[in-house]
């Protein structure tokens, strides 16, 4: 392509666009982050984009200083800078997309909050995102009518669990309906890189109000590793009542992944259980909330820099997202 690609990285997620920026080969472009009295801010390149492809990175989670709520409006408002400083293209990389669990009216009169922040990215004038394991890929898709450029975390996880399972029989299991596609997919997945048979179980959920209920689990994971795939954690509850039904019907080893981790409220507690071994999950967002103690230590955090940053050459290039996350 002709024009010339550029990299921002805004502050709160400065340290995961350093390392896409070191896989690139290109360094960030400055910006100004700058806050008012009041709370309100400003944020603008310092540099001229005129005519370039800009891609932005910014991970929507809320940390010890800003809101989800607040990352979500200064990356919009940076876009809609770069946008009216006459950049060719402006992309959104969103490691971690929030506010894209409320995809569909569950409830009456519920809102279908994933629409209305693709609406805001289109109002701005973007004219791409980009995001990992988003929690229902058809309503993100569906919402968007700018491109969209959907990642999966599945080969990282595969090359990261095939070499430690190898020796042992394996049951993928998914830990609720909505994550069964997942599993599969990364079932499959493992099986061809171990060069067996992998097996594949799930396990009943029911939410209502906040509460979780439900016992079952259909498949068999007696003297099997049972490796639980979900999209992400959040309080840890979902996860934990599937690793002690696995547990209680004869797994003889039960460990997790999900491509985020939040580890919101008490899952610093609810995820220490012994029959649960360990915990893979990516980098999208640091594990900032989890101090020093037996979940931290059963942590993997496996980085997504290397695929965000090839996604982003070759986005530019015109290459093929479909190869990437097939290698």
């Amino acid at each position: 392509m002709d024009k010339q690609l550029m990299l921002f990285a805004l502050e709160s997620s400065r340290e995961f666009g350093e390392q896409v920026s070191r896989h690139l080969g290109i360094g960030l472009s400055p910006h100004e982050e700058r806050e008012f009295e009041d709370n309100e801010h400003k944020t603008r390149p310092l540099i001229s984009v005129r005519g370039k492809d800009v891609f932005v990175i910014e991970s929507l989670h809320a940390d010890h200083q800003h809101s989800v709520a607040d990352k979500l409006c200064r990356l919009l408002f940076f876009i809609g800078g770069l946008k009216d400083a006459a950049a060719a293209q402006v992309t959104a990389v969103v490691p971690y997309l929030g506010y894209a669990r409320k995809d569909r009216k569950t409830q009456p009169r519920d809102p279908v909050t994933t629409r209305y922040v693709a609406a805001l990215f289109e109002a701005v004038g973007t004219d791409c995102m980009v995001t990992l394991d988003v929690h229902n890929l058809a309503a993100f898709q569906n919402a968007f009518r700018c491109r969209t450029e959907h990642l999966d975390a599945n080969m990282l996880f595969v090359k990261h669990f095939a070499p430690l399972l190898q020796d042992h029989e394996v049951v993928v299991v998914a830990p609720d309906s909505g994550a069964i596609k997942r599993a599969e997919h990364f079932r499959q997945s493992l099986s061809n890189a171990m060069g067996k048979p992998v097996g594949a179980a799930f396990a009943e959920k029911h939410r209502s109000q906040g509460i979780v209920s439900g016992e079952m689990i259909v498949g068999e994971v007696r003297d099997k590793c049972a490796i639980i795939v979900d999209d992400l954690i959040s309080t840890g509850t979902t996860i934990a009542r599937t690793a002690a039904g696995c547990h209680a019907l004869g797994a003889t080893r039960v460990v997790a992944l999900a491509s985020h981790g939040l580890f919101l409220g008490n899952a610093h507690a609810v995820l220490a259980e012994e029959h649960l071994e360990s915990i893979a999950v990516t980098d999208t967002v640091p594990s900032f909330r989890l101090d020093d103690g037996p979940v931290k230590a059963k942590l993997s955090v496996l980085s997504s820099a290397a695929l965000f940053a090839e996604a982003i050459r070759r986005m530019h290039n015109g290459g093929s997202i479909t190869n990437l996350l097939e290698s």
